[in-house]
C-alpha cells in the first residue's frame, strides 16, 4: 500500500502591508515638501496689533521657599518680600496663568509664610499653593 504524502504548501510572506507603509511614507514626504516649498515663496504682510503678549508656553510653576532663618528664594534665587512682589507682578503680566507654590520651612514662622503668601497674591498671581511633605512613607 502506498503511502501518500500531502504536499506542503510554500511558505511566503505577505508584503502587502510593507508596501502599504512605504506608500504613505512616500506621499507624506511629498505632501510636506510642496508645502515647504510654497510656504517660501509667499510674500505675506503679517498684520500688527496693539497689545502683545508672549505666545510661549507658561512657564514652569514658580517655587518661593521660605527658609528657617526667614530669607526667601524664588527659584532659589534669594529676594526681599519687595523684590519677590515685584517680580511676580512682571511675570504675572506676560502670564496671566502663572502659578506659584510657597515652600516654608517646618521651623520658620507662620507670620512670614503669611507675609509671603500676601506679597504673592497682592502681585497679582491667582494661583497660589502651599507645598507640604506627607509624614507617611
Amino acid at each position: 500500500m502506498a503511502i501518500r504524502r500531502e504536499r506542503a504548501e510554500d511558505a511566503t510572506i505577505n508584503l502587502t502591508p510593507m508596501i502599504d507603509v512605504v506608500f504613505l511614507l512616500i506621499i507624506f514626504f511629498m505632501v510636506g515638501s510642496k508645502f515647504s516649498e510654497a510656504e517660501s515663496r509667499i510674500n505675506v504682510n503679517v498684520p500688527s496689533v496693539g497689545d502683545l503678549r508672549s505666545m510661549t508656553r507658561i512657564p514652569d510653576e514658580r517655587v518661593v521657599v521660605v527658609a528657617e532663618n526667614g530669607s526667601i528664594t524664588l527659584d532659589e534665587t534669594p529676594l526681599t518680600i519687595a523684590e519677590l512682589s515685584e517680580t511676580l507682578r512682571n511675570q504675572h503680566a506676560n502670564y496671566p496663568a502663572l502659578k506659584v507654590a510657597v515652600r516654608g520651612d517646618g521651623a520658620s514662622s507662620f507670620q512670614q509664610v503669611a507675609e509671603v503668601l500676601h506679597a504673592v497674591r497682592s502681585s497679582g498671581v491667582e494661583q497660589v499653593g502651599l507645598s507640604a511633605k506627607s509624614t507617611r512613607r
